[in-house]
This record gives structure tokens, C-alpha cells and sequence, in this order.
């Protein structure tokens, strides 16, 4: 199923509203104006809600991404494309991305 490309400015949260940001980005291809980012590119969390209880995302790591666009070599990540938050293992939410370009 196509979905828009996640670029460096897309809102991402974990399940619990901690921000996702990543870490680098493939700074030779761009969508509107950012970055995109590809797959093996882990996402640092700040602000989770489970802070206080323990056990707080920290670092997000995508495990589906795009089956046919790839760049330098690694499938972009799509709007719909799945993560799992380490040490806790929830997912993260795409709030808002690009939407000119998509991806399958």
C-alpha cells in the first residue's frame, strides 16, 4: 500500500506522546525540503510518559519500510511503516509528514 515518505521534519511519538527524532538522515535526498530517512536509522525519544513508572522508550527502531524506493541503498520509511520502541517495546505514531511524495 503506498504511503507519503518521512523526511526529517515528520511528528513522530511513541505510544505514551515522547518525541521520536532521528538520528541522521540521508542528506543526499530531499522531500520537501528535508531530509529523507531510511530504515537503519534509529530514532532517539525524549519525553516519554513512562519516565516516572520505569522502563521509558528511548530509542525507536523501524521495522518495515518501503519495498520498491530506496536511497543510498536502504528502504525509505513510510508513513505506515511499523516501529518498536526499545527497552519497553511499544510502537510509534506518524502524526505528520510530507504528502506530496509517495512510496510503496
Amino acid at each position: 500500500m503506498p504511503g507519503a515518505l518521512l523526511n526529517q521534519s515528520a511528528l513522530i511519538f511513541c505510544l505514551h506522546s515522547g518525541v521520536a527524532q532521528p538520528t541522521i538522515s540521508d542528506l543526499r535526498v530531499q522531500v520537501a525540503g528535508s531530509p529523507v530517512v531510511t530504515q537503519d536509522v534509529p530514532y532517539m525519544v525524549a519525553g516519554c510518559a513512562l519516565s516516572a513508572s520505569g522502563n521509558p522508550c528511548v530509542t525507536g527502531n523501524f521495522v518495515t519500510a518501503a519495498i520498491r524506493v530506496t536511497a543510498g541503498g536502504v528502504p525509505v520509511l513510510l508513513q505506515d511503516s511499523q516501529a518498536v520502541c526499545v527497552p519497553n517495546g511499544a510502537g510509534v505514531i506518524v502524526a505528520m509528514t510530507q504528502p506530496r511524495v509517495t512510496a510503496q
